[in-house]
C-alpha cells in the first residue's frame, strides 16, 4: 500500500454541523467518542479540489485531478494513558473512477464514486454531489464575517480542525485505517455558506444536525501519510464499519 500522497489543494470547504451527541454515537465505531464542543458533536462535511495527486514520488506534472467530499465527525479515543483527536470519516465520495478503485486497496481510505459538479470563482465555490441516494451541495463564498456557536472565532475553528489532523475510515473486509493530513502553510478563512444539504446529516432524527459554520482554504501543497505505526493497534481492536439506522442512505463498504 502507498504510504505517501501529494497534491495541491486548490479548495476545501470544511462546513462544520453541531450533532446531537447521543446520535453521533450510535453512528461513530468503537475505541472512538465523539469529540465534544460545549456540549455538541462535532460533524461535518469536507469538500476538497485536489490537482497533481500522486504517490509521493512522482513529479507533480504526472498527478491527476479530482473532487471528493467526505463526511466526517471529531472524535477521540485512547492510546495508554493519552487521549488522542482526529476524525471518522463514515462517508468518502470521489469523481474519480481510479480513486474508486485504489481507495482501501492502494492507499487507506474506502471511496465510492459520484458525480460532482462544480462552479467555482476566485472566492466562491459550488459544489453538488450525486451518487444514488446520496446527495449534497453547498454554496460558500469566502467572508470576513464569523458566526458559529462552537468556535468563537476562525482561528479557533482552524485550531481545532488542524489539532485533527488523523482520519480514521472502514477498512475493506472489517476495522479501520488511518492517513494523516499535512498542509504547507496551513491557512484558512471564514466561509458565508449561501446553500447547504447533506443526504446524510439531513437524515438524522430531525433537530439532531444543525448548520454551525464553514472555513475555506485555497491553494495549498498538502500531504497524506498512512499512519502504520497507529494503524494496527486500534485497526484490531474496533469495529468495522456499522450502518446507522436513521436513514436509507447507504454508508461505504
Amino acid at each position: 500500500m502507498i504510504s505517501v500522497v501529494r497534491a495541491r489543494m486548490r479548495r476545501r470547504l470544511l462546513v462544520t454541523y453541531r450533532v446531537d451527541p447521543d446520535i453521533a454515537a450510535q453512528i461513530v465505531p468503537a475505541p472512538f467518542r465523539p469529540q465534544l464542543v460545549r456540549g455538541s458533536a462535532v460533524g461535518g462535511l469536507c469538500l476538497i479540489r485536489l490537482e497533481a495527486l500522486r504517490p509521493g514520488w512522482l513529479a507533480p506534472e504526472v498527478g491527476a485531478s479530482s473532487e471528493a467530499v467526505a463526511h466526517r465527525f471529531a472524535v477521540e479515543w485512547d492510546e495508554g494513558n493519552v487521549t488522542r483527536h482526529g476524525v471518522y470519516v463514515s462517508h468518502r465520495h470521489s469523481s474519480s473512477a481510479i480513486a474508486g478503485l485504489a481507495g482501501g486497496r492502494v492507499f487507506p481510505g474506502i471511496q465510492q464514486h459520484a458525480r460532482i459538479h462544480t462552479e467555482e470563482s476566485a472566492t466562491r465555490s459550488r459544489v453538488r454531489v450525486q451518487a444514488g441516494a446520496y446527495s449534497a451541495q453547498a454554496d460558500v463564498e469566502d467572508a470576513d464575517d464569523w458566526a458559529s456557536e462552537l468556535f468563537d472565532t476562525p482561528q479557533q475553528a482552524s485550531d481545532f480542525y488542524r489539532a485533527g489532523a488523523v482520519g480514521w475510515s472502514p477498512r475493506r473486509g472489517g476495522g479501520v485505517d488511518a492517513v494523516s493530513l499535512a498542509a504547507e502553510g496551513w491557512a484558512v478563512r471564514s466561509g458565508r455558506v449561501h446553500a447547504i444539504s447533506s443526504a446524510f446529516f439531513d437524515g438524522l432524527p430531525a433537530g439532531s444536525a444543525r448548520f454551525d459554520s464553514a472555513l475555506v482554504m485555497r491553494d495549498l501543497a498538502v500531504t497524506w501519510r498512512h499512519e502504520r505505526a497507529a494503524g494496527p493497534t486500534l485497526a484490531q481492536s474496533g469495529e468495522s464499519h456499522r450502518s446507522h439506522r436513521f436513514t436509507g442512505v447507504a454508508p461505504a463498504p
